[in-house]
C-alpha cells in the first residue's frame, strides 16, 4: 500500500496528515476553513486517495498560510507515498463538467514540478474564501508532489462551480495517473529510468 504520514509544524501552522493512495476516497478533514475543507474532501473522494488532515493555522491573520501549507504538506506526503513511482500510469487528462462550468486538468507525475493555471473567477471570494488562494494551493501541491499539473477553466459563471471543477478534475487525473499498470508493474515509466531525479 502506498501510504504516508506527515507532520508540519511552523510558527504559522501546525499540520498533521495521513494519506493512502490506494484507498477508497475516505476523508476526515479539518482546516478551520469551511469551503477549503469541502474542496479537499472532493479531492479525496474523487481521487480515491484516503485523507486524514488536521490543520491549525493563524486564521486570525488570514487564510493564506493555512491553505499554502496544506498544499505543501499534502504534496510532500504524496511524493513520499509514491516512492520511486514504479509501475504508475504517469499521465492523464480530462475535461470535467459541472452544470454551466467546464474545466480541464492534465498531469504528468514526472518528478518535475510545474503548474499551469488558467483559471479566472468573477468574484474575489466564495463565501469567506479568497479565490486567489486556489492557485496558491495548487502551486504548493504541484511543487512539493513534484508533478506537472495543468488546470484550465474553459468556461463557467458560478465561482463555486469553477473552484469545485478544478478540485474534481485534478482528483480524477490523479486517480488515473497514479493507477498501477500491471504491464509495467516493476518498471519506471520513463526512458531515463527514474522519475525522482
Amino acid at each position: 500500500m502506498r501510504k504516508a504520514e506527515l507532520n508540519r509544524d511552523t510558527s504559522e501552522t501546525k499540520i498533521s496528515l495521513a494519506i493512502n493512495v490506494d484507498g477508497g476516497g475516505r476523508y476526515d478533514v479539518e482546516t478551520g476553513i469551511g469551503f477549503f475543507d469541502h474542496m479537499l474532501e472532493q479531492l479525496s473522494r474523487h481521487s480515491l486517495i484516503d485523507l486524514t488532515l488536521k490543520a491549525d493555522g493563524d486564521l486570525h491573520i488570514d487564510q493564506h498560510h493555512t491553505v499554502e501549507d496544506v498544499g505543501i504538506a499534502l504534496g510532500q506526503a504524496l511524493d513520499r507515498a509514491l516512492g520511486d513511482r514504479r509501475g504508475i500510469t504517469r499521465y492523464a487528462s480530462l475535461d470535467l463538467a459541472m452544470d454551466e462550468t467546464l474545466t480541464r486538468a492534465a498531469v504528468d507525475v514526472s518528478g518535475r514540478p510545474y503548474l499551469v493555471w488558467r483559471v479566472g473567477f468573477a468574484r474575489h471570494k466564495v463565501g469567506d474564501f479568497d479565490t486567489e488562494l486556489f492557485k496558491e494551493f495548487f502551486q504548493a501541491f504541484a511543487q512539493n508532489a513534484r508533478i506537472t499539473l495543468h488546470i484550465e477553466n474553459l468556461y463557467g459563471e458560478n465561482a463555486h462551480h469553477v473552484a469545485e471543477t478544478c478540485f474534481k478534475a485534478v482528483a480524477r487525473v490523479l486517480r488515473q495517473a497514479l493507477a498501477l499498470d500491471p504491464r509495467i508493474a516493476d518498471e519506471i515509466p520513463s526512458t531515463k529510468g527514474t522519475l525522482t531525479a
